[in-house]
């Protein structure tokens, strides 16, 4: 009976989850665009946001496994694989949050969040580059589907602001890196980074200049993030990489339709929903092709787990 009784208990506790990281998600979002908005808590620097959440996240981590020691990090990390490893992908996770969050001063929430639906057409371009990929009629159309989508919910698109189109498509392009690099330089070496251990292991990045701020608003804001990044390890232990991009694809959708009721620089159209609806079929296929090839490489390892996160979710501009 006891047996009975805990696999629903388990289930249960994996929707919960799968709800907190979805509602960390769409609010840290919504959190950040309300901070760097100018009609709203104004402060707009969204470099300075970003090296406060780093150092704020690094800061915790330490807490977290060294102080009081409640999560492990992953053994194995090596000077070289340092300097080589785990300095690119923080510097490019970092130009990622920078170019993200700086794009909320120029574009909607909900934009921002169609135009991040590119992601998979930049991390599939580069991987063919980096001969990570294979270019074939049926991904070609996959990336035509999407990149379709985006182009449609740009022409819909009533306030378009092609300076924030450039940093947000800049971001795209760095977490695009950013994938590229954990491919190569980690997995390759057999290092596995949960969110928690990349974390721990990024680099510390000062700030420099004064900036007049209200400490606890950044303070809450910075420990969101932390939360996030908590809730996407917990998410990962308990679910398939399946269950974690679909819960990106309905997170996507609650932040395009929950940001048109809560911010008055976004008016969505027929078109933008049209477009966007065309790039989320086209992601969505992407994902369960990229699904079916890490199932028959592997079926037995979790391993692509760790690396199939943004692809779906887009998570890491949303801090």
């Amino acid at each position: 009976m006891a047996d009975r009784r805990a696999i629903p208990s388990e289930g249960l506790l994996t929707y919960i989850y799968i709800l907190i990281y979805i509602a960390l998600s769409s609010g840290q979002i919504f959190f950040n665009k309300w901070v760097l908005s100018s009609k709203e808590m104004n402060f707009p620097y969204p470099l300075g946001l970003t090296l406060l959440h780093m150092i704020f996240s690094s800061v915790m981590c330490f807490l977290v496994t060294k102080v009081f020691k409640i999560m492990k990090v992953e053994e194995g990390m090596t000077p070289e694989i340092y300097a080589t490893s785990v300095i690119p992908i923080g510097a490019m996770f970092a130009m990622t949050l920078w170019l993200g969050n700086t794009a909320y001063l120029y574009i909607s929430v909900a934009f921002a969040q169609m135009l991040k639906a590119i992601m998979p057409v930049a991390v599939f371009i580069l991987g063919v580059a980096a001969g990570l990929e294979v270019m074939s009629c049926r991904m070609l159309l996959i990336m035509s589907t999407i990149s379709l989508g985006v182009l449609v919910a740009s022409i819909g698109e009533i306030n378009i602001s092609w300076i924030g189109v450039v940093y947000q498509m800049g971001g795209v392009v760095g977490e695009a890196l950013r994938l590229i690099f954990m491919e190569i330089l980690v997995k390759r070496k057999g290092l596995k980074l949960n969110p928690i251990s990349l974390m721990y292991y990024k680099p510390k990045m000062e700030a420099s200049g004064a900036w007049n701020f209200q400490p606890i608003i950044l303070t809450l804001n910075s420990l969101c993030t932390f939360a996030l990044n908590l809730s996407v390890f917990l998410v990962i232990t308990h679910t398939s990489a399946l269950t974690i991009r679909v819960a990106g694809v309905v997170k996507d959708w609650v932040v395009v339709l929950v940001s048109a009721l809560l911010f008055a620089d976004t008016k969505l159209t027929l078109i933008n929903l049209f477009g966007y609806a065309i790039a989320i079929a086209g992601v969505a296929a992407y994902n369960n092709h990229k699904l079916k090839k890490e199932a028959s490489r592997d079926s037995s390892s979790n391993e692509p787990l760790e690396q199939s996160i943004p692809l779906a979710s887009t998570s890491a501009p949303d801090k």
